[in-house]
């Protein structure tokens, strides 16, 4: 039991290190990923999405589908593939530190029609 709680800490710190680490490579404040609600707003800007969209992340169903949007475009930021967003959404503990950590840059000015709002 001690062995399992201590492997779920570690993802956890894990994660949060990676998240804080992607913000900080998008230029905004690392820190910002650990504020519920407020990550969210940081992430919506990252991913150039309106902030109400943060309502639809609400919804039941619509959330998941909202999400997988979200974390794409977060992939399509940094200059990686649509399948690497869906590495980020079913794999996150694995795809957020090699996007963090690895070579990827941010590119602020790509745009993704999808849904844009």
């Amino acid at each position: 039991m001690g062995l399992v709680i201590f492997l779920y800490l570690l993802i956890v710190i894990l994660m949060i290190a990676s998240i804080w680490k992607v913000y900080e490579k998008a230029g905004k404040s690392g820190w910002a990923a650990i504020v519920p609600i407020y990550n969210i707003i940081v992430l919506l800007e990252i991913v150039k999405k309106p902030v109400w969209w943060i309502v639809l992340l609400i919804i039941p169903i619509a959330n998941i589908i909202v999400l997988l949007i979200i974390y794409m475009q977060l992939a399509k930021s940094f200059g990686k593939s649509s399948g690497f967003g869906l590495g980020l959404v079913f794999l996150g503990f694995i795809f957020f530190p090699i996007l963090a950590f690895g070579d990827a840059q941010y590119e602020s000015t790509s745009n993704d029609s999808l849904l844009d709002a």
